[in-house]
């Protein structure tokens, strides 16, 4: 693996005493892989970042990077971060706004001559599809535009992983997905591997290879985005990614194998549904995404819709079954119904997701 991190934890103050900002934390990233780490503020995704920079230093585990050791705890190893050959984007893009697009561009590369200089610079800024603003100063650009000079920049002393701090967080909500998309296509066209950190998980689905989601300093799952959101490994996992609920069920054997019944019908998916033994009684919560609530007159289940928020294309309902359970639905904006109003909803799951039963 390329970058490889082992048990890795930090602390503020570094004492054994301090709480643990990043606790024992384990994952790998292939070659040219780009992770992505998500979860609540304070989680600890920024500051594992600066310990793979090295601008943290860990109190326990290892750091590697393409086999070479730059932390380790018990030694007390520590590779300078100008030594890692690690480049950082920030939030704030940081361009030195006296110089041209250029000129900010070359800044880390003075060393290399003159013609190989502006050879390199030529080269990454038609990378990002900037070659015509080479003249121009950081305050005549787009804050997309900006962010693509911050990356340039970042890639010209050819590191050999790059790591982004929330690198969207101040563009505009309907730049930001394109503009992880892109620069996810400008890392692959160049063949760097990454690390970001964000809290929008439709900018981590568009860039990452891989996710991991953060809480309290953990690392809940290291996986791809297909993963996380139908096989979630912890409880927090699958609240935290999507929209969904836990409802009460029951896990039964039926005919063709084990089966979960459910306020909304029954449920079975061969393959991931667990055996009745799995909880004492058969006695579980299931989740319900509200992609797996489909409205359906016709069906016998009647819901109350409680909430509805109109996302164009599509309305997210929230629901209040008869029982006094909630369930979430993506329903087509053309189903416009009011609130108070009672439908018709049915269940449609490919994956069950089942957890201990929480007590309410």
């Amino acid at each position: 693996m390329f970058l490889s991190l082992d048990a890795v934890s930090v602390r503020y103050p570094r004492s054994s005493a301090a709480r643990a900002a990043v606790d024992r934390v384990t994952l790998t990233l292939a070659p040219g892989q780009i992770g992505v780490l998500i979860g609540p503020s304070g989680c600890g995704k920024t500051s594992l970042l600066r310990a793979v920079a090295g601008l943290e230093t860990v109190v326990e585990g290892q750091v590697r990077m393409d086999g070479r050791l730059l932390s380790d705890a018990t030694t007390g190893v520590h590779v300078a971060p100008e030594d890692r050959r690690i480049g950082m984007v920030f939030q704030d893009y940081a361009l030195f706004p006296h110089l041209s697009i250029a000129d900010n561009v070359a800044f880390g590369i003075h060393r290399l001559p003159k013609a190989e200089r502006q050879a390199r610079v030529a080269q990454l800024l038609d990378l990002v599809g900037l070659a015509h603003t080479a003249k121009r100063l950081p305050h005549q650009l787009s804050g997309g535009q900006q962010q693509r000079v911050a990356l340039a920049r970042a890639l010209a002393p050819q590191p050999q992983l790059l790591l982004l701090d929330e690198p969207f967080s101040s563009l505009d909500v309907d730049l930001r997905e394109r503009l992880a998309q892109e620069v996810r296509q400008i890392l692959k066209a160049h063949g760097t591997g990454a690390l970001v950190v964000t809290h929008d998980q439709l900018e981590a689905f568009a860039m990452g290879d891989v996710i991991g989601v953060m809480n309290g300093g953990r690392l809940e799952q290291w996986d791809n985005a297909y993963s996380l959101y139908h096989r979630p490994a912890t409880r927090f996992v699958a609240q935290f990614i999507g929209h969904g609920v836990f409802t009460p069920a029951q896990i039964v054997a039926c005919a063709h194998g084990p089966c979960v019944h459910t306020p909304v019908g029954e449920l079975d998916d061969p393959e991931g549904c667990p055996l009745p033994s799995a909880y004492p009684g058969g006695q579980c919560d299931v989740l319900l995404r509200a992609d797996d609530i489909v409205h359906d007159d016709a069906s016998p289940v009647k819901a109350c819709i409680e909430r509805k928020a109109f996302r164009g294309s599509e309305f997210l309902y929230t629901l209040r079954l008869a029982s006094g359970e909630q369930v979430m639905a993506h329903v087509p904006s053309h189903h416009d119904h009011h609130v108070g109003e009672w439908i018709g909803i049915r269940a449609q799951v490919d994956h069950v997701v089942t957890f201990e039963r929480v007590p309410a």
